[in-house]
């Protein structure tokens, strides 16, 4: 009787030293995935912080290209008030002109330099116009970035929610293997 319970004492501690075994090797393989999950939560955290700097930084660059819209809308109305107001100084020449039959010559060369003065403003308004549409096509442009830089964080958001999904699982599985 001896030797049986000698025996099973060491069959006992055999058995306990390969649960403690068994046990700490489990333990280590966790601790090794929960460092790599938080690396990788560390990673996507920094990208996360890069794409919002980003973000700023394009919502600044995106303001300062509206307020040079402003400035050049403000600048052609300015024109376009301008260009009215000669035309209406051509048309008050011309009404003289007529009137004024021993002055005609005079008249006519002044009526040819403010015209050359009104082509000048009209190139002005082409140019300004042009400019205008390329402001606008770099708008579009930099809106479409924005777009596909929201996209692409949203769906960094997505894997990360799915990753926090995943460990929330393995920690539930895990406390309701450990409770047993």
């Amino acid at each position: 009787m001896k030797n049986f319970q000698q025996n099973l004492f060491v069959v006992v501690a055999l058995g306990l030293c390969g649960l403690c075994a068994w046990q700490w090797y489990f333990q280590t393989a966790q601790r090794e995935r929960i460092e790599s999950l938080d690396q990788m939560v560390f990673k996507q955290a920094t990208q996360i912080q890069g794409y919002t700097n980003s973000l700023a930084s394009l919502d600044a660059e995106m303001t300062g290209h509206e307020a040079r819209i402003d400035e050049l809308k403000r600048t052609v109305k300015t024109n376009e008030l301008e260009l009215v107001s000669e035309k209406r100084e051509v048309l008050r020449l011309k009404i003289s002109a007529e009137s004024l039959s021993n002055e005609i010559a005079q008249y006519q060369s002044l009526t040819n330099m403010l015209t050359a003065k009104l082509q000048e403003a009209y190139d002005g308004v082409r140019k300004q116009n042009e400019a205008v549409g390329k402001l606008v096509a770099e708008r579009d442009e930099f809106v479409g970035k924005y777009n596909e830089s929201v996209k692409a964080r949203n769906e960094i958001v997505e894997k990360y929610n799915d990753l926090v999904q995943q460990v929330k699982k393995i920690e539930d599985a895990q406390k309701a293997g450990g409770g047993k």
